[in-house]
């Protein structure tokens, strides 16, 4: 490693009080909540539309899931699936599962049941906890998967009963018309999630995980490629959370306010939500998914201190705030990442509230997050900070990684630190081609440092899409593209978005003489994609540009598209 990376010149940036390394993880996940409850026992912990969970009944409620668990065959080193939106359901089934030494893998509740029924395939669970919604599909998937039982979660039953009441009509409503339209019976393999709560607390004697243990496997895009699981163990997750408490001086533990607005099942969300807030007694408001409205209305109530978002959100927000349509004036941290985060809302959202809105960066194979802007005078907008604490760079020649390239100059990313991830999930060479010797991960990321150690993303040596914060696989939307009987060539490239981000966009060829409106191509797609996978762009090409060798050229799709 040349001198300019080993001498860390980033540390003079850090903010007052943030230490240049944290100290090593001793306490597992369960560990950690275990703390939380005893020490912040009467405080909040959760809040769901209104409805308040103190920590020690949060306690309670994940020692009887546990013992549920335990008695329905859940053994250490067992994979447990969870398919649910934000909830406090989701919480206590996350520590559950690690308390009995189990490994989570979270899953996106709007993936359709191809896309869920790959990641089962690929990772063998035996238990689901699943969103009612969707349960029946998960427990009808085929007996040549693994899966042996599916617990059964209705959300509604841990609002308030006055909610419970309003929604109970309409939902049943929907249940109902879902069962007209598929003409499917209900599965009857799926058992409600309170089966679970009716056998008293797990055992204390019971033994739980150690630190080397995997916590999680949380699928992703990488680097390359389609979704795979990202292996994180107890250790990785404990690091990442110590080091978000670390970055943020002037946090007061036990008094504040999380909102839950990213989905929990993203590595983004966990980790800022489900491990960080939890580890400092915070109440975290959680909100199935992000709507302005309901934001506005826990406001009212629970005014936020800390907000981790991404830059669409924060620039919805500010505008409310600008126009008077809610107070912003709480929120004392607010951390934006998952996607590149526009100056203009940075000013936007500081004109608007007072506060400071600071980028970081990472990936799901850090846990996810290694770099950040530091809180206070010295933050630099338009770039992504500096690393975290325990964590080192380097920028190195793509070609050939061993070799630094010097400060200013633009390479790929590299990074280490107790946060970055053990491999793939039985993909050794996957694994190989992202983890390098000595711990190092490639991001695969251009980017640049400068000289007081502050990076600037500047191109992408992967082509994943990262829109809304979630990463597309490119070649996962062009398969379902050339699926099509009237597509014969499909490029999915990523175009900007005006207000900072991306959108997937679609390059296709049609056959000779079919008109093929792109409403029927996005129709298409969202029978076998989810939501955020769709393209928003559809453009009609005569043909696409390739190589010799006949590989597509992306890059030109994008410039031409661009152009």
């Amino acid at each position: 490693m040349s001198l300019p990376y080993s001498s860390r010149p980033w540390l003079s940036s850090y903010a007052d009080g943030v230490p240049s390394e944290i100290d090593e993880p001793t306490q597992t996940l369960p560990e950690m909540m275990a703390a939380s409850v005893s020490r912040y026992g009467k405080r909040p912990a959760l809040e769901f539309f209104g409805r308040v969970t103190e920590y020690r009944e949060l306690g309670r409620l994940i020692d009887r899931a546990a013992e549920g668990l335990r008695r329905l065959g859940v053994r250490a080193g067992d994979r447990v699936a969870l398919v649910l939106p934000n909830c406090p359901q989701h919480v206590v089934a996350f520590y559950a599962a690690l308390r009995l030494g189990a490994i989570v893998i979270e899953h996106n509740p709007l993936y359709t049941p191809r896309e869920l029924r790959h990641q089962f395939e690929d990772h063998g669970a035996r238990f689901a906890i699943v969103w009612d919604k969707i349960a029946d599909v998960v427990a009808e998937f085929p007996s040549d998967l693994a899966l042996e039982h599916v617990i059964s979660v209705d959300i509604t039953t841990a609002m308030p009963r006055a909610k419970r009441l309003a929604l109970r009509l309409p939902v049943r409503k929907a249940r109902e018309a879902r069962a007209q339209l598929t003409a499917a019976p209900r599965s009857k393999r799926a058992r409600p999630w309170e089966t679970l709560l009716g056998h008293g607390a797990l055992s204390r004697k019971h033994a739980g995980p150690r630190l080397d243990d995997i916590a999680l496997l949380q699928y992703t895009s990488g680097t390359t490629g389609s979704p795979k699981g990202a292996v994180l163990t107890h250790a990785n997750l404990r690091a990442n959370a110590m080091q978000g408490r670390a970055w943020v001086p002037g946090l007061r533990d036990g008094k504040e306010t999380f909102y839950g607005v990213l989905p929990l099942f993203h590595a983004y969300g966990l980790t800022l939500c489900l491990t960080f807030a939890m580890s400092i007694g915070a109440r975290l408001v959680l909100f199935p998914k992000y709507d302005l409205e309901l934001v506005a209305s826990a406001i009212r109530k629970s005014p936020p201190t800390f907000l981790p978002a991404v830059p669409p959100i924060y620039d919805q927000l500010a505008r409310a705030a600008a126009r008077g349509s809610i107070d912003l004036s709480t929120v004392r941290f607010a951390i934006s990442g998952a996607m590149s985060l526009p100056v203009a809302t940075v000013d936007r959202w500081e004109a608007a509230t007072g506060g400071l809105l600071v980028e970081g960066y990472g990936m799901t194979e850090s846990s996810p997050v290694a770099l950040g802007n530091p809180i206070g005078p010295s933050r630099r907008p338009g770039t992504v900070g500096v690393p975290f604490p325990s964590t080192e760079i380097r920028v190195v020649d793509p070609a050939a990684p061993q070799n630094d390239v010097p400060l200013g100059e633009t390479g790929e990313l590299l990074l280490r630190g107790p946060q970055v991830f053990q491999g793939y999930w039985n993909r050794p060479a996957d694994t190989a081609e992202t983890l390098l010797d000595g711990g190092w991960l490639r991001t695969g990321d251009i980017a640049s440092v400068s000289p007081d150690g502050f990076v600037t993303i500047v191109d992408r040596l992967k082509e994943i899409i990262i829109t809304g914060g979630f990463n597309v696989s490119p070649s996962e939307v062009e398969d379902v593209l050339v699926a099509h009987p009237d597509i014969e060539a499909a490029a999915v490239v990523a175009l900007p978005k005006p207000r900072g981000g991306e959108d997937v966009a679609a390059a296709i060829v049609v056959r000779d003489g079919v008109d093929l409106p792109a409403d029927a191509v996005r129709d298409f797609c969202r029978t076998r994609l989810a939501a955020y996978k769709v393209p928003r762009r559809v453009i009609i090409v005569d043909d696409l540009p390739r190589s010799l060798i006949g590989k597509v050229l992306r890059r030109e799709v994008r410039e031409r598209l661009m152009s």
